[in-house]
């Protein structure tokens, strides 16, 4: 029998599928991303070694969307927040994916050459060394909360008689609540980031 001209497998396939099983499972096994593939799971071993291979291409796919072009602007906390906010935008993509990516640690080396040039960016500016994993912790946290807050109902809260104060607190919030949060919190991020700087 003929090869197909098209391979039935590859990386990108791969990803697609584990992340559609994300999307509808929360979760995935590499046997079940060879089902979803129409494959044999020892197929999937030639392009990726096992599960946290897939991860890896997971990550990949989603941090593809991330602007890391953002990082060469100046100065830096228009990069950095340019940044924040094609990253928050990237996992809101795919919520269901970030509590495995946020618990498995990242191989992938173009994710890893993204992180060099944000810590690349800090060094620059003028942030001490011991300062920089901990701002940058601190800014992924607050996008990955705040892209599972997008992913959340605009109404989180269900007041009731006992709690006015809640009640015309949500009314006076207006709608878009987890975008104000985020402009809120980044702004009061980075201003304190700026104050970490060494001249």
């Amino acid at each position: 029998m003929a090869r197909p001209r098209t391979p039935l497998l590859d990386r990108e396939r791969i990803a697609a599928a584990a992340l559609r099983l994300l999307a509808e499972q929360g979760e995935f096994s590499v046997p079940q991303v060879a089902r979803a593939l129409g494959v044999q799971t020892a197929s999937l071993y030639h392009h990726v070694d096992g599960r946290a291979g897939v991860v890896e291409l997971v990550r990949e796919r989603v941090c593809a969307a991330i602007d890391d072009a953002a990082l060469e602007l100046e100065p830096w906390d228009r990069a950095l927040e340019r940044w924040a906010r094609s990253y928050r935008a990237a996992f809101a993509a795919y919520p269901r994916a970030i509590p495995l990516l946020m618990t498995t640690p990242v191989r992938a080396p173009k994710v890893l050459a993204q992180y060099e040039r944000a810590v690349a960016l800090l060094r620059a500016a003028g942030f001490p060394e011991e300062r920089v994993m901990p701002l940058l912790t601190g800014l992924e946290n607050l996008i990955l909360g705040s892209a599972l807050d997008l992913a959340a109902p605009e109404a989180m809260w269900e007041p009731s008689p006992r709690t006015p104060l809640l009640a015309a607190a949500l009314t006076a919030g207006g709608p878009h609540r987890a975008d104000a949060a985020f402009d809120l919190a980044l702004t009061a991020l980075l201003a304190h980031a700026a104050t970490l700087r060494v001249e």
